[in-house]
C-alpha cells in the first residue's frame, strides 16, 4: 500500500467544498436534487467516483466551471464512491445537513473553502480516502479582541443575531 498526499485544485481560492462517501451511482442524482431543493438558484457542480462497472467519474451541477472543477478533483482524489461537491454562491452551512441525510452518503469527509489536501491510500487496483488536511495549524489561543471580531463576522453574515 502506497499513501499519497493529493492537493485540491479550486478555480478561486475561497471556493467551498465538500468531499464525501456514498455508496451508489444515484448519488449523483440525489446530491444535485437536495442542493437545488436546499438553495433555489444554486451555483455548483457534482463529481462522483464511480466504484464498479465501468468506472467513470459521474457528474451534474447547475454550473459549468465548478461542474468541471468537480469533475478535476475527483478524477485527482480517484478513490471509489468518493464525491465532490463544489459550490458557488452558497456556503456548505447551507446544505450540509441535506447532503448527509440522502441516504447513500457514508460520511463527509469535510466541508471548507481552506486550502485542502486529500490524503489517499493506494493498492493493487483500488484507492481509498485516509482523511484531509483542512487548511493551516493553528497559530495560537484567540483573544478578547479575536473573538469580538468572530461574533462580529457572524452577525455580518446573518449567522446570528
Amino acid at each position: 500500500m502506497e499513501l499519497k498526499i493529493i492537493p485540491l485544485p479550486k478555480p478561486t481560492a475561497d471556493l467551498n467544498v465538500i468531499i464525501g462517501q456514498a455508496h451508489f451511482i444515484k448519488t449523483v442524482e440525489d446530491l444535485y436534487e437536495v442542493i437545488v431543493q436546499a438553495v433555489p438558484g444554486a451555483k455548483f457542480g457534482v463529481a462522483f467516483c464511480e466504484a464498479s462497472g465501468p468506472c467513470l467519474v459521474r457528474h451534474t451541477g447547475t454550473d459549468r466551471e465548478l461542474e468541471e472543477a468537480a469533475v478535476a478533483a475527483a478524477t485527482l482524489i480517484g478513490a471509489g464512491h468518493v464525491f465532490v461537491v463544489m459550490l458557488g454562491n452558497l456556503f456548505p452551512i447551507n446544505v450540509l445537513n441535506q447532503i448527509k441525510a440522502v441516504s447513500e452518503v457514508c460520511r463527509v469527509f469535510c466541508a471548507t473553502a481552506n486550502p485542502l489536501k486529500v490524503i489517499v491510500a493506494e493498492d493493487d487496483g483500488g484507492r481509498g480516502i485516509v482523511g484531509v488536511i483542512d487548511g493551516a495549524m493553528p497559530k495560537g489561543v484567540e483573544s478578547e479582541n479575536d473573538r469580538a471580531a468572530r461574533h462580529a463576522m457572524l452577525r455580518r453574515f446573518g449567522y446570528k443575531q
